[in-house]
């Protein structure tokens, strides 16, 4: 549920930006300067051509510029454009007005209660995760364990 929660109210924000979740997601990586269209693809478990699309969709809303790399001809370079970086500047504080307004309002002890409970879930999640990972590939030590 809170998961969902936090998605919402991202689409939320991407939409008062006029992009979708997925375009502000590839300014992010392209801000960062670390921006692969192939690797992004890759990590976000998605096809190339749904990231070249959204590529050409930032291009044509005027957020990025693209130009073949100066250190290897085989490779384009995508910068944000001063809209684009506008945009996610935009982004960056409807988001942080967004915690500021909800998060600031709990005090110490629920934050910590709260950060405490989901270091455990998480914990318990990855322990979980393993077990079955061991399980289905064979392994003696998992078999034993259960």
């Amino acid at each position: 549920m809170l998961v969902d929660v936090f998605e919402r109210r991202r689409e939320m924000l991407a939409a008062e930006a006029g992009i979708t979740v997925e375009q502000w997601r590839v300014l992010e990586e392209i801000g960062s300067r670390r921006f692969m269209p192939s690797m992004f693809a890759r990590r976000r478990d998605s096809s190339a051509a749904a990231v070249s699309r959204i590529l050409r969709q930032l291009l044509e809303a005027g957020l990025v510029s693209v130009a073949i790399s100066k250190s290897d001809g085989r490779n384009r370079e995508y910068r944000l454009t001063s809209s684009g970086a506008r945009t996610l500047a935009d982004l960056k504080h409807s988001r942080e007005a967004a915690i500021e307004s909800v998060w600031m309002t709990l005090g110490a002890s629920e934050i910590e209660s709260f950060s405490d409970f989901a270091k455990k879930l998480v914990r318990s999640i990855e322990e979980y995760s393993a077990r079955e990972a061991s399980l289905r590939n064979g392994t003696p030590a998992a078999r034993g364990s259960r």
